[in-house]
């Protein structure tokens, strides 16, 4: 049975206003996963649900096959603290859809459930498809798409759903996070002190505004280090015996993160301590079919800065979703109803050039 593209974009429309009006920050999303799975029950699709992620493979599953994810999550961050609306009372003015995840990520996932039951039970296929709603994916959180993959079979590829004007994000920005300290001598405000932590800083900060890698990438540009946060001391009167930092590193698709720690631990003018580095650059060849089955329809490829779980992932993977990334965690947030309506026809569209004519 194949079904409508329509009729696919306006029950994804409907299971993202049902998703708006359920609270689903991170780490609490049985309730999203809850329907999520009922959406998919509706459309005869059997479900399996590890914690929040709700997954589920093709009804024609051929594990000689190459394996096609289709993933996005159904978590979001809590309401920006500038909100004037309702955040979880979703409803159109003037064609934008309002609500709290509408845009990050709820159009991308809906869409590509819609998508995923367009193809559910369709036999000529040369990949099999996997659909996984995944959970805490805004805090990286243990129950998130990490805690699933180990329990799917082997990806080949991926489509993450995340906004992106359903342009092509060939490449993300991976991240490192430092926790930063600079060292100096302690004493009294009232003493001599040519050891201060807090004078030293403004050198440390100066080296971090102005250091270069030497690896530019073509599609992802520099890497870029960026100090985000400076604490230092307790009281007026006492020089304090260390200021810390937090930087906050966006590495291209040139170095892994194991190297720009190499690079930083060697050269950088403080003690800095990574709090993981696993987070590494995710890409996909500008010659893989399903980039260009996108390319022939129209859409641009680009590198995104921003990060999502396709850091988790080891395969060749594309992001690509409805929606404009900078409203997401903005206060009001919301997505077009007509930026759904195509992400449904485009995903449908690049996929089925990908996994049929391939």
């Amino acid at each position: 049975m194949t079904l409508d593209k329509d009729l696919l974009a306006k029950e994804a429309i409907a299971l993202l206003k049902q998703l708006i009006a359920i609270p689903s920050l991170s780490e609490e999303e049985d309730k999203t996963g809850d329907a999520i799975a009922a959406f998919l029950t509706k459309f005869g699709v059997a479900t399996k649900r590890q914690h929040n992620n709700i997954y589920a493979f093709n009804k024609y599953y051929d594990e000689r096959k190459p394996n096609l994810l289709l993933n996005s999550h159904h978590d979001t961050v809590k309401p920006n603290s500038a909100y004037t609306k309702d955040p979880f009372h979703p409803h159109i003015e003037d064609g934008k859809l309002y609500g709290l995840g509408s845009n990050d990520a709820g159009g991308a996932l809906c869409s590509l459930l819609a998508t995923f039951v367009y193809f559910y039970e369709q036999t000529d296929l040369n990949h099999n498809i996997i659909m996984a709603a995944t959970a805490e994916e805004e805090d990286a959180g243990a129950k998130s798409l990490s805690a699933l993959l180990p329990i799917l079979p082997e990806i080949d590829v991926a489509i993450v759903g995340e906004p992106t004007q359903m342009q092509l994000a060939i490449a993300e920005k991976g991240l490192i996070v430092y926790d930063g300290k600079i060292l100096g001598t302690p004493s009294h405000a009232a003493h001599p002190n040519d050891d201060s932590a807090i004078y030293k800083t403004a050198d440390v900060l100066k080296w971090f505004q102005e250091y270069t890698f030497d690896k530019v990438s073509e599609v992802l540009g520099p890497v870029k280090i960026t100090v985000t946060q400076i604490s230092a001391g307790s009281q007026h009167n006492v020089v304090p015996a260390h200021v810390d930092l937090v930087i906050d590193t966006r590495v291209n698709d040139r170095y892994t993160n194991r190297e720009i720690n190499d690079i930083l631990q060697k050269e950088a003018p403080c003690q800095l301590t990574p709090r993981s580095l696993d987070k590494d650059s995710s890409s996909i060849a500008i010659d893989h079919p399903l980039v260009q089955s996108g390319i022939a329809l129209g859409r641009e490829t680009y590198g995104s800065p921003t990060l999502s779980d396709q850091a988790k992932l080891s395969c060749q993977s594309l992001k690509l979703g409805p929606g404009y990334s900078p409203r997401s965690h903005s206060a009001n947030e919301f997505i077009y109803v007509n930026e759904v309506e195509e992400g449904v026809g485009l995903y449908i569209d690049i996929i089925e050039g990908f996994i049929k004519k391939q």
